[in-house]
């Protein structure tokens, strides 16, 4: 398969997953002025995450789908566009119910922007190269959460919490127009078989490897970011710095991100997926385990930085794999792949706020740091199983 990469197109979609990234994670550094304006608690404020994250995850029932039959790149547009009015309505909202019922918005609009740009890298690119490329994507949904998790809180600082929502909305609609009018200029490049949705999830669910990959994705989401989703927080509350300063520590988890997307390529060629998988939980487990025994603020610095390279090390290695699962229906298995992700981060963020609400943050990251180290070095052995089943059936197969 030869690559048929536009960079151009790469370009501007990688701006719409910028904005994608940046809407979901915007609310982490805002909680606290959240709970200040609307006078609820740190769970009720965290509705404003899982409200986000749930409506992402079942909106990929409908947005694969979408763009297998109508074309990824023109439905991408549509999306960020779309999101332009989730944004708008949470900058303008009066009430926390309001703002959730406008997270839900963004949430279902940003749904179909990530997964459907990896699906047409996918269509686009050998797998052979994929991973490098989908770390190159990366780079821009890192950009996203840095600019989300810091410049949200910092801005939330400097004017108001509704200014972060306003310039998201902004960059929306610019990146969606322009995506829009790049598409306008090409054929729309449909890979539809008319197959219904129900069709083609049953064919990628039929699939044993599939299956498990989407079952270690729901618990990476779900153990990773109901973490990830209150450490500003709780760096606020337990060491009375500013969300400006919180939100920056917790921005170097993108960073983190950043600099394994610099690096993948020649990780994977010097460790393989297997270990890099290994690599990934093992540098989760240290800098949660790090943040659950936190004794002053700045030793959260390269825990964040940790954390983020560590997640994007597994997560990759599971991105990857989640784009050549089906390659006939790649826009519905790619988006099976984020669903899982997501119903998992709605369901941790769920559980992590009620627990937090209760008790303390501590015991629920090292329980994340527990449970990522198992999960990696589980998906670590099963991968290089895999592998090897791969490699029997060509040598049997050239015979």
């Amino acid at each position: 398969m030869e690559s048929r990469l536009s960079p151009r197109v790469l370009w501007l979609l990688s701006t719409c997953c910028f904005t994608s990234m940046a809407s979901m994670r915007v609310c982490d550094s805002l909680l606290p002025s959240f709970q200040s304006s609307f006078d609820v608690t740190t769970g009720g404020a965290a509705q404003t995450i899982s409200a986000f994250a749930l409506a992402y995850g079942v909106m990929q029932l409908f947005f694969g789908p979408l763009g297998d039959r109508f074309g990824k790149v023109r439905v991408i547009a549509l999306a960020t566009l779309a999101c332009t009015i989730g944004n708008v309505g949470a900058a303008i909202s009066l009430h926390l119910d309001q703002l959730v019922v406008a997270r839900v918005l963004s949430g279902a609009a940003a749904a179909g922007i990530v997964p459907l740009t990896m699906a047409w890298i996918g269509d686009m690119v050998p797998y052979d190269r994929r991973q490098e490329v989908l770390a190159r994507l990366l780079g821009a949904t890192v950009f996203g959460m840095i600019a989300g998790q810091w410049l949200g809180g910092l801005v939330a600082d400097t004017f108001n919490w509704r200014v972060s929502f306003a310039s998201l909305a902004a960059i929306s609609l610019l990146a969606g127009l322009l995506v829009s009018r790049e598409n306008g200029q090409r054929a729309a490049n449909s890979t539809s078989t008319g197959k219904g949705f129900g069709h083609r999830a049953v064919e990628v669910l039929s699939i044993p490897w599939a299956r498990t990959i989407l079952l270690v994705t729901f618990i990476e989401g779900a153990l990773a970011f109901s973490t990830l989703s209150f450490i500003p927080s709780y760096l606020h509350t337990a060491f009375n710095i500013p969300m400006s300063k919180a939100g920056g520590i917790v921005a170097l988890y993108g960073v983190g991100g950043l600099l394994y997307s610099r690096c993948a390529r020649l990780l994977v060629r010097r460790l393989g997926e297997a270990n890099l998988a290994r690599l990934g939980g093992a540098c989760l487990a240290a800098s949660y385990g790090g943040l659950a025994s936190l004794n002053d603020w700045p030793l959260a610095i390269p825990a964040c930085l940790l954390a983020g390279f560590g997640f994007y090390a597994l997560h990759n290695t599971l991105q990857t794999h989640a784009t050549q699962m089906a390659p006939g229906a790649r826009g519905t298995a790619v988006s099976l792949f984020s669903c899982f992700l997501f119903f998992g981060q709605s369901l941790g963020v769920l559980c992590a706020a009620w627990f937090l609400d209760r008790f303390s943050a501590p015991p629920v990251f090292l329980f994340s740091a527990t449970g990522l180290l198992i999960l990696a070095l589980t998906f670590s052995m099963l991968l290089s199983r895999q592998n090897s089943r791969l490699v029997q059936t060509t040598d049997v197969s050239a015979r």
